[in-house]
């Protein structure tokens, strides 16, 4: 029996997600994909890659038995996806967490509500992944990495072992970082750049290697219910399913 999922946001990322849930239920029906929320005034009844966009958030109160994803944010809004879960101030539980089959997640990584892990990432053994993390394509955390509540990750992103990525920090595609080192909360590491020394909350780094650019623009403590967004602070996070097969996403312990 599949459950109802609505995805909150209609673009890019969104977009992505739409694909991911499709790639799960191709192999194991998981998801009855309802469409997304949006609260830009164009999109109203809009189709947006085959799906309806069913209004703004304020619908969301017209499917009480669906799951939700978050799946906003970007390079220039990147606390976008913090404001609006607290926005929403739903229950823990009413938050899917999704994982494209083509992702490995191993038995000792845990992972957080409303986590999205895309294609072919890799999380090797013993890894923390908090809760509203966005995690594109080909991202590889390696043993003992621990990332906070609403960190995003650009596509092919590496972490070496041991870091720890606070919350809401926005890591860019590409970017790769040194073992034992931790990027601060709402942090920027910009796309492409070497991290080779611990970067402070609230900062703007890039390069090779990395060096300090301006401050963040974005550095504004967010009240969720169900997790802290003001430090790092991963919550008790659900076992993550074992991808040995692509078999589905997970929505709890399994």
């Amino acid at each position: 029996m599949t459950r109802p999922l609505v995805l909150v946001g209609a673009g890019g990322f969104a977009r992505e997600t739409a694909e991911l849930v499709r790639a799960v239920n191709d192999v194991c029906p998981t998801w009855d994909l309802l469409g997304y929320l949006d609260d830009a005034p164009a999109l109203n009844g809009a189709t947006v890659s085959g799906l309806p966009v069913l209004g703004g958030l304020d619908h969301l109160d017209e499917h009480p038995d669906a799951a939700v994803v978050v799946c906003i944010g970007n390079p220039g809004n990147y606390v976008a996806r913090a404001k609006v879960v607290a926005r929403l101030g739903l229950p823990a539980d009413r938050y899917a967490t999704l994982v494209h089959p083509t992702a490995v997640v191993p038995r000792s990584a845990r992972l957080g509500v409303g986590t999205v892990v895309h294609a072919t990432t890799v999380l090797t053994c013993d890894v923390t992944v908090g809760a509203h993390v966005a995690i594109m394509p080909a991202v590889v955390l390696t043993h003992d990495d621990v990332v906070g509540d609403f960190a995003t990750f650009g596509a092919g992103v590496r972490l070496a072992g041991a870091t720890v990525i606070e919350t809401g920090a926005y890591i860019g595609s590409g970017a790769l970082v040194r073992e034992h080192l931790t990027v601060g909360a709402w942090s920027m590491v910009g796309m492409g750049s070497v991290v080779t020394r611990s970067i402070p909350t609230g900062e703007v780094w890039m390069g090779s290697p990395a060096r300090y650019l301006r401050d963040a623009p974005v550095l504004h403590p967010v009240v969720v219910d169900h997790v802290a967004v003001d430090h790092v602070a991963v919550r008790p996070a659900v076992p993550a399913l074992v991808m040995t097969t692509g078999a589905r996403s997970l929505e709890g312990p399994q």
